[in-house]
């Protein structure tokens, strides 16, 4: 054998993850630089890696389409080193998954998005990741690409609307077991601020995302999320948005943040491939932050079949802030959540 045994088992470690940050449908995000695929070419891939790795039954189950084979034992599934997490309720096409994005620094196709994600319910993705539409070309041309690119095209938190300075997230937290499933991650994206991101996936049902900007930084501070495309509807008086999607893949979300929150409908692209693209729009929850103050922003997103706005959400800090420690509650419906974790 050519290659060490080393070798052989990073590269079938390589094929899981990717399966681990894949969805039902063998698509994957369109993160960084990524462009959409057919499930014609991942069934070839796992075809080649089954005969490659015959052992490993996973592979087999994607190679064959679940006629042979097995699934892993596992559902939700973090990459520490790498920052890729999946929160997913099970692997069939109806599933509820999350895909977060907040790892280490990287380069060219690398975006600045650390803490962006995207969610799949019920056959189809919500919050898809922008793509990158171009890789290069003249003036105009990296004039789209520097906009795909930038941090305030993707599901994360910015100060005043500049990209992401540094890309370094750590994770200072990962449950994947239990009711209430969580991650925290945090990184030091500009010279004066610092971004946490905590993600609660509650019940198997809907994800509850705490923002918290610290530091010296003194000004705005802008939460983006990328609106599905089709029938979406933004309102400022509570700030929230929802869907009226017939296909059964709605959501809504809503934000709940400091005195003087405002909200912004910009415009916002999606691209699934090179020069192609799709409008859609672009929420920006924005709020002023003084110096050496932190400044905290709570979001529930409830994926739902029937859509509209008849789901009623209230959220709220129990604590204040500590550093090390959270505590807040969360109502959907009649439902109500106390969520909290210590560092």
């Amino acid at each position: 054998n050519e290659f060490p045994q080393s070798y052989i088992d990073t590269i079938e470690k390589m094929i899981m993850i990717h399966a681990d940050i894949s969805y039902p449908d063998y698509t994957h995000p369109y993160f960084s630089d990524a462009r959409s695929l057919k499930k014609s070419e991942m069934l070839k891939n796992y075809r080649n890696w089954s005969r490659l790795f015959p052992e490993n039954q996973a592979i087999k189950y994607w190679a064959t389409e679940g006629k042979e084979g097995a699934l892993p034992d596992h559902l939700s599934k973090g990459y520490l080193n790498t920052g890729f997490f999946t929160f997913r309720n099970s692997w069939e096409n109806e599933c509820l998954q999350m895909i977060v994005k907040a790892g280490p620094p990287a380069f060219w196709h690398n975006q600045p998005d650390n803490g962006t994600f995207e969610i799949w319910y019920n056959g189809k993705v919500l919050f898809q990741d922008s793509g990158a539409y171009v890789y290069g070309g003249g003036e105009e041309i990296m004039q789209w690409r520097n906009w795909f690119r930038r941090t305030a095209s993707h599901n994360t938190l910015t100060f005043a609307d500049r990209d992401i300075q540094t890309m370094n997230s750590k994770t200072l937290l990962w449950q994947p077991e239990g009711d209430v499933q969580i991650l925290v991650t945090e990184n030091p994206s500009y010279t004066y601020m610092t971004h946490r991101r905590s993600i609660f996936f509650v019940d198997s049902k809907y994800f509850v995302i705490v923002d918290e900007a610290t530091g010296k930084a003194d000004g705005w501070v802008n939460l983006h999320y990328q609106m599905p495309p089709g029938k979406t509807t933004g309102v400022r008086d509570d700030m929230h948005f929802h869907t009226s999607n017939e296909d059964g893949c709605n959501m809504k979300l809503q934000v709940f943040g400091p005195e003087g929150i405002g909200m912004k409908m910009e415009e916002g692209w999606v691209s699934s491939d090179i020069m192609k693209k799709r409008k859609r729009i672009n929420a920006n929850f924005h709020a002023k932050k003084t110096a050496d103050e932190p400044i905290r922003f709570i979001t529930v997103i409830v994926p739902n079949k029937e859509g509209g706005n008849d789901i009623p959400i209230s959220a709220s800090f129990v604590d204040d802030y500590t550093g090390n420690s959270m505590k807040l509650e969360v109502k959907v419906g009649k439902e109500k959540k106390v969520l909290e974790y210590k560092l």
